[in-house]
């Protein structure tokens, strides 16, 4: 029995399913160690798989070129591809970013920021509300087939940006520029309501140390604000499913617009 095989197509295949597991690498949900390598690489080619014939149709003639350049030059193919998933990956990951950086602001001002726990996601030390957002973040992306969406747009990537081009760096600063603020009005915007609330508390505190200097009124600060904060933290927490959206629809927006 004869077996013909295209090399053309495994060789995009393969292309393909470096530029997909250099994104799983950096983007949410998948950056975690708790995700196992072997199913990041599991997705990756099952995805290479199904976006390689995809992909060939829209890089036209580059695969069979590549094929009779040599291996240096598909080396760098594949370095190439590492780096356009590692930076459409990144944008994701800053948009997410914003529901964990609202849970740190949150454990600034009400007096969580010295209680770090360790982070089985991350592997990390890392303060209370601020993994608990991310998780409900993480878990609220999974729940809405927000991650389907968020790879939806990276298989899309393949016909704004075929195997053959790399990645326009200047495109790329500029969201990264613009991102950053859109990252602190997320931000803002997710922790507003219990911001609003301890900067109230510390007013009040400070007007009532100047009316009666010798009660200690900051020393009762503290379990006045932590107790601010786990009674209204529900109205802060309240606003993170339609910022999951959001941030979804926005990550979405970014990984196309860096492509085109």
């Amino acid at each position: 029995m004869n077996l013909s095989l295209d090399l053309g197509l495994v060789e995009t295949t393969m292309l393909a399913s470096v530029r997909i597991l250099a994104f799983l690498v950096v983007a949410p949900p998948f950056y975690s160690r708790a995700f196992p390598a072997p199913v990041r690489v599991a997705i990756s080619l099952g995805m290479g798989l199904v976006v390689g014939p995809r992909a060939v149709e829209a890089a036209g003639n580059v695969p069979g070129a590549l094929l009779g350049s040599g291996s240096l030059e598909f080396l760098g193919a594949l370095v190439l591809q590492t780096v356009v998933g590692l930076g459409l990956g990144f944008l994701v990951r800053m948009v997410f970013a914003a529901a964990q950086s609202a849970g740190a602001v949150i454990d600034l001002f009400g007096g969580f920021q010295a209680a770090q726990v360790f982070d089985p996601w991350s592997q990390a030390q890392s303060s209370l509300f601020a993994k608990f957002y991310d998780f409900s973040a993480l878990a609220l992306l999974f729940a809405s087939n927000g991650h389907q969406l968020v790879l939806g747009g990276l298989v899309r990537t393949f016909d704004a940006l075929p195997l053959g081009e790399g990645l326009n760096f200047a495109i790329l600063g500029n969201l990264l520029t613009n991102g950053l603020d859109e990252l602190l009005v997320a931000t803002l915007q997710i922790a507003g309501p219990l911001i609003v609330v301890m900067f109230l508390a510390d007013v009040g505190l400070g007007l009532l140390t100047r009316v009666a200097p010798a009660l200690n009124a900051f020393q009762l600060g503290f379990p006045l604000k932590i107790f601010l904060t786990l009674s209204l933290g529900s109205i802060a927490y309240l606003t993170l499913p339609s910022a999951v959206n959001r941030l979804t629809e926005r990550a979405v927006e970014l990984v196309l617009g860096v492509t085109s």
